[in-house]
């Protein structure tokens, strides 16, 4: 009797709990969420959303949202100039940092300026312009506070090479300055509109690893162009390659050499070098390599002066033009021949200008924690530019040994750029005269100690850790442009980034998917080896969008996984694959090449007797593929939330068991 009692209370245990397992399996499955279809959108209100996440993804206009008018219009001048902003709450202490920052800064630029005019094939005044009207343009308008405006090595070699092709800076000195005018004037226009347009998102197709690569090439392309000055050779190849370098500097060691001019260069050239030394041991002492090449420049100067070493064949700058920027707008070029070369030359190089601004910006902002506007930071270049060319200056943009110092030494704000700019104008309205004597040979020390910096180890070191086809890129960009030119560097440089867009593009990723133990997880077999696949069901993730130029990869990759799979199987016995689950969760969008794509991949599985299933397709791509029909060709109840409710359906007695 009390062995039967206890049959019957196990038996109602039993079926307790196989009621109770059956009502949460009816449970889940009554409350299986769908995927949800967004409610549509006319086209006006679609194209709007898509301009508005294209070019304004800041949303600009916010500050004007329910503004009064006269508000409105304050606002519209503050943007246009950030100085009315800032300039409100400006202060004594403020100056004063600034006031330190501007000349620290102004006693590095002067004598790179007049360095950076050569590697361009203009005479030293030009490099000072550039020096003293776009800084204040900049000061007015830019919206970083530590950025320092002038001048730059890489931008100048860029122009003098690109110039020089076109025109002989000697015999044709008068069209050579204008063409350098017209591509300067080209460069801010190119500059001004990609910012007054928004279109600042296309400087970022040249990666960091390629621009990583060209500056390097760039920095040993330069210092072997400075070999010239450092050892005193007159006759010196124009081409820019290492290997034509080399013989014209070793065609010219007997006769062409120089001992005076190399004891003068090699000297002041350890003396910069060790100063920088001492200002990366301790930033403390940040000015010592800020005021080393203005010392070097009176000290060399002086030198040659009391010893008259020019008469031993020591070069010296000689005459450097006195006075303030004159006007050079009937100068430019906006008809005949060169108008369309300085177009071109602009563009290029006001791109290159850009991106090594846009980065200084950023990494400088992010120092300090505040934000800048890229899109202002391009209309502000592209204006002090434009400017620029209108008053005798070439290309300028943002100098980063220079930006290093003035953060280093406290700069608050953009004054440090007017104080730069007046110490610059009393130089030229003064102190011109007294670089008569400074030896070439300096310019080409303070140059290489300058561009020593650009070469940066560590950067292509993390690059061949991280990303191998990055590191290509990169070695790339420095190869072409040490071996062949700066522009065939940069162009290498822009291939190699688009060629990397486009694979990614039409090479996606896909993963086949394995349930974590003990959760309803599903992810990558290859990242979590304990992942376990679900017998006859093959899960697959596509992590990219489905466009026209990877729709038929992705269906072949996604077959050609189906088939191992099914060979795999095969050979070890295993239930048969039943089911195709497509995890959609990365595919972002989808075009009709795509569903095209799906729909073939549709018709090839059923001729094996293979359902495909889809998993989590986002709000863009259900709404496509409800348009096309796609949906009910394969079925509304095919296509599912989760991986683990698609899993659940095509296998629902496991699911039971694990619940």
């Amino acid at each position: 009797m009390s062995h039967s009692k206890n049959e019957e209370v196990e038996t109602k245990e039993m079926d307790f709990k196989s009621m109770s397992s059956s009502r949460r399996y009816v449970h889940s499955a009554r409350y299986l969420h769908k995927v949800g279809v967004p409610p549509k959108q006319n086209l006006f209100q679609e194209f709007k959303a898509t301009v508005r996440e294209t070019f304004l993804a800041d949303d600009p206009l916010r500050p004007f949202k329910d503004q009064p008018r006269s508000r409105k219009f304050v606002l519209a001048t503050q943007a246009i100039f950030p100085i009315l902003e800032w300039g409100r709450s400006y202060s004594w202490g403020k100056f004063r940092g600034d006031l330190i920052a501007g000349l620290t800064i102004a006693s590095l630029c002067i004598p790179q300026d007049i360095g950076y005019a050569k590697l361009a094939y203009l005479d030293p005044q030009y490099g000072l312009y550039s020096s003293f009207v776009p800084p204040l343009i900049y000061a007015f308008m830019g919206s970083s506070r530590d950025i320092a405006i002038g001048p730059v090595a890489v931008v100048s070699l860029l122009l003098g090479t690109m110039l020089s092709d076109e025109l002989d800076p000697v015999q044709n000195k008068p069209e050579y300055l204008r063409l350098a005018f017209t591509a300067t004037f080209f460069a801010g226009v190119t500059q001004a509109t990609l910012g007054f347009l928004r279109l600042g998102f296309l400087i970022e197709f040249l990666s960091h690893a390629a621009i990583v690569g060209f500056m390097g090439g760039a920095a040993v392309t330069i210092a072997l162009q400075q070999l010239k000055g450092l050892l005193g050779i007159k006759n010196f190849t124009k081409d820019t390659d290492i290997i034509s370098v080399m013989k014209s500097v070793w065609s010219n060691v007997e006769h062409g050499w120089n001992w005076q001019t190399i004891v003068i260069g090699v000297s002041f050239l350890s003396f910069l070098l060790f100063a920088k030394y001492i200002g990366k041991r301790n930033k403390k002492f940040f000015w010592v390599p800020a005021i080393a090449p203005l010392i070097s420049v009176v000290l060399s100067t002086f030198f040659v002066f009391i010893t008259h070493a020019e008469k031993q064949g020591v070069v010296i700058v000689k005459h450097i033009e006195k006075g303030i920027n004159p006007s050079s707008v009937n100068q430019i070029y906006f008809t005949g021949e060169y108008l369309v070369k300085g177009m071109r030359i602009g563009v290029i190089a006001g791109m290159i200008a850009l991106t090594e601004a846009a980065a200084i910006g950023r990494t400088f902002a992010a120092m300090k924690d505040y934000q800048i506007d890229g899109n202002k930071e391009m209309v502000a270049l592209g204006t002090m530019n434009i400017v620029g060319s209108m008053t005798s200056c070439y290309i300028a943009t943002g100098s980063f040994s220079r930006s290093a110092v003035n953060f280093m030494a406290g700069c608050e704000t953009a004054v440090s750029n007017i104080v730069m700019s007046c110490v610059v104008f009393l130089t030229l309205e003064f102190i011109t005269p007294l670089f008569k004597y400074t030896p070439n040979a300096i310019l080409a020390a303070i140059i290489i100690s300058a561009v020593a910096g650009l070469l940066d180890f560590e950067a292509a070191i993390l690059i061949w850790k991280i990303d191998k086809f990055d590191f290509l890129a990169c070695m790339g960009a420095f190869l072409g442009t040490v071996f062949s030119s700066v522009e065939i560097g940069l162009l290498i440089a822009v291939i190699i980034s688009f060629a990397k867009i486009l694979l990614q593009v039409t090479r996606p990723r896909t993963a086949i998917l394995g349930k974590l133990p003990g959760t309803t997880v599903y992810r990558n077999i290859q990242q979590y080896p304990e992942a376990t696949k679900v017998p006859g069901i093959l899960i697959i993730r596509v992590d990219s969008a489905i466009y026209f130029s990877n729709s038929s990869y992705v269906r072949e990759r996604i077959l050609r996984w189906l088939m191992d799979e099914e060979e795999q199987v095969k050979a070890e016995c295993q239930s048969t694959i039943q089911f195709l689950i497509i995890e959609m969760s990365p595919v972002t969008d989808i075009d009709t090449s795509g569903i095209h794509a799906l729909e073939e991949l549709h018709g090839s599985l059923q001729k094996k007797n293979i359902q495909l299933i889809l998993a989590n397709p986002g709000p863009v791509v259900i709404e496509k593929l409800h348009a096309s029909n796609f949906a009910n060709l394969i079925g509304d109840d095919k296509i599912f939330l989760t991986v683990a409710d698609a899993v659940s359906s095509c296998s629902p007695k496991p699911v039971q068991e694990q619940v």
